[in-house]
């Protein structure tokens, strides 16, 4: 489910690329999550799209450029299939559908009259990141570390990395207003991946005498 959730993406953003501009950014108007249309009166003036509430899942598989692209997707395969190995397939879709549209709720709340499209996968792979931090806590992660001139690739502890990662986001997000990231998507979405992933993991078969 990884690997299709990457094609998935893959797939989109090729057919982005493949509109002219002035379509592309009808497109991305009308399958983005844009905060202010979810309030009365503004719907059809800034999302054409017929069902703004279906946009908190189409606007989890657009993206705004190859870089934008390229980190989410980083980031989902490195830690997303060892969750998917504890949850299942199936369940973990759901669980990385629900993380998605929990962030952008949470964006959207915390941004209500925001004009800009919400867009990108990030979401939802913050919360496949909470997930991991739970799961696999000891978890080395191969780091690329960079002081002035020297570069280095250190094995973090995943607790570690995740940590200062979500630390950022919080520590990012009060004057994020206007600058083109979501971070309160990142952060609605860690915090729903830790609520909510002991009820999609596997439950575990119990042996003959009570034994697991």
């Amino acid at each position: 489910m990884t690997l299709a959730l990457i094609g998935a993406n893959l797939v989109v953003f090729l057919y982005e690329a493949t509109l002219p501009s002035n379509i592309l950014k009808q497109f991305i108007l009308s399958y983005g999550a844009i905060p202010a249309a979810f309030r009365d009166g503004v719907v059809v003036a800034l999302a054409p799209f017929p069902f703004p509430w279906l946009t908190l899942l189409t606007s989890m598989f657009l993206h705004g450029g190859i870089l934008h692209l390229g980190g989410n997707m980083l980031y989902l395969w490195i830690f997303g299939d060892n969750v998917e190995d504890r949850m299942g397939p199936v369940r973990f879709l759901l669980f990385y559908l629900l993380c998605g549209i929990a962030a952008a709720l949470i964006q959207i709340a915390v941004r209500p009259i925001s004009s800009t499209p919400l867009v990108g996968a990030s979401g939802a792979i913050a919360g496949v990141l909470g997930a991991y931090a739970l799961l696999f806590p000891r978890a080395r992660v191969q780091t690329l570390f960079f002081f002035f001139i020297f570069i280095r690739i250190i094995p973090l502890p995943a607790l570690l990395l995740l940590g200062l990662w979500f630390l950022m986001q919080v520590l990012s997000a009060p004057a994020s207003e206007g600058a083109g990231v979501a971070f309160f998507a990142h952060i609605g979405g860690f915090l729903t991946g830790i609520l909510l992933m002991a009820a999609f993991l596997k439950r575990r078969r119990t042996r003959p005498g009570g034994r697991i």
